[in-house]
């Protein structure tokens, strides 16, 4: 069992944070809206604090925030994260028109690798951003293999992140390491497509993949 705090408490968070308590990891939601969260929440119990608390406790810290607005809030936690593998899932987008993805905020770098600069004493893994939130915790309900990409600088902590996907129902084949946390640019980049998708298709649930 890991101790995982999942920040944010959207549509993504909550997927997350629901299907890591069903595979038995204690799990904490730290949110700025802890009485609303608590009120609303209807999976396996889960502990709902701020956002410093639920770091503070685990070891293992997803960003489930608005991909706009993660810098700010992350190194804001800077003492809470150190030590910690901070698995990040967030795309960082200017917000478009009907709150549609926008352009890319980091066009020549990505999310992760600001967020691995500001927070060295943390272990930082890109994952789960080229999806919409229904298939990061449920990867079969597609017709065709999705892949989970990981990029980081610290083998370990991709490993261990590997393992937490399969609690997700990630089989080992469907992840794919790109390797170093510069390769989160690829991953990131994919949003203008799935924006793409998402205004021909709507909301419907899909993955980007590698066919081989």
């Amino acid at each position: 069992m890991t101790y995982i705090a999942v920040l944010g408490s959207g549509r993504v968070g909550a997927t997350l944070a629901a299907k890591f308590a069903e595979a038995g990891h204690k799990v904490a939601i730290g949110s700025r809206n802890v009485t609303e969260v608590s009120a609303a929440w209807q999976g396996r119990p889960v502990t709902v604090t701020t956002p410093a608390d639920a770091a503070r406790a685990a070891s293992v810290v997803v960003n489930a925030t608005p991909g706009d607005s993660s810098m700010d809030r992350l190194v804001a936690l800077r003492d809470e994260l150190a030590g910690k593998i901070l698995i990040d899932v967030a795309n960082a987008t200017e917000r478009g028109p009907g709150g549609m993805p926008g352009p890319l905020m980091y066009p020549n770098s990505s999310l992760a690798e600001h967020l691995q600069a500001a927070l060295p004493d943390t272990k930082v893994v890109k994952t789960l951003s080229t999806m919409l939130s229904p298939v990061m915790a449920d990867p079969h309900r597609l017709k065709e293999v999705p892949r989970a990409f990981l990029s980081g600088d610290d083998d370990a902590a991709k490993a261990e992140v590997a393992r937490l996907l399969g609690d997700l129902g990630w089989p080992a084949e469907w992840v794919e390491d790109l390797g170093d946390v510069t390769t989160a640019r690829g991953p990131e980049a994919g949003m203008l497509l799935a924006t793409a998708i998402m205004r021909r298709r709507g909301m419907v649930p899909f993955a980007l993949t590698i066919a081989l």
